[in-house]
């Protein structure tokens, strides 16, 4: 399945058309509604260079791309991304994996993303594009402070060691 749009955050991506035949149900628990509202937001208004929806059916398991930022060693990549919503979304955070190979502080050798906000500092109150926008920024500028890869840090942060 391919994502578009997103790209420098003006048009709609292509999961737009799939969220006005979105028909929730009575059996869908306030998770998923909390993830299908969170989907429409994201297709009505999507971060610069990212898009995302779910994977087939399944509403707790996305696909997301994030276009690699310009003046960076990513810059012209197309990085895909696993988002696992947790059923006790969203008092728990999403999990959030590369799929794409990428060398990177803050991304375990698996592609597992480490973050803050996927970590200790996850609220209720983040959505799935602060998530996106949190990842794409972290491609600019990673935090070594939430190391997933110390070999990755060293090389963005030299002095520091």
């Amino acid at each position: 399945m391919m994502i578009s749009g997103g790209g420098g955050g003006g048009g709609k991506s292509s999961w737009s058309s799939s969220t006005s035949s979105w028909v929730p149900t009575t059996s869908v628990s306030a998770s998923g509604k909390r993830i299908q509202r969170e989907m429409v937001e994201l297709n009505n208004d999507p971060p610069p260079d990212c898009s995302a929806g779910p994977k087939g059916d399944n509403l707790y398991h996305w696909i997301a791309t994030i276009i690699g930022t310009p003046e960076t060693p990513y810059q012209g990549g197309i990085f895909f991304l696993d988002i696992k919503f947790p059923i006790d979304y969203p008092f728990k955070p999403p999990e959030v994996v590369f799929k794409t190979r990428i060398y990177h502080c803050n991304v375990d050798p698996d592609g597992r993303v480490s973050m803050g906000i996927l970590k200790d500092d996850w609220s209720p109150a983040l959505t799935i594009t602060k998530v996106l926008l949190e990842v794409r920024s972290i491609m600019t500028n990673p935090d070594p402070s939430v190391e997933a890869n110390l070999i990755m840090c060293l090389f963005w942060n030299r002095s520091m060691f």
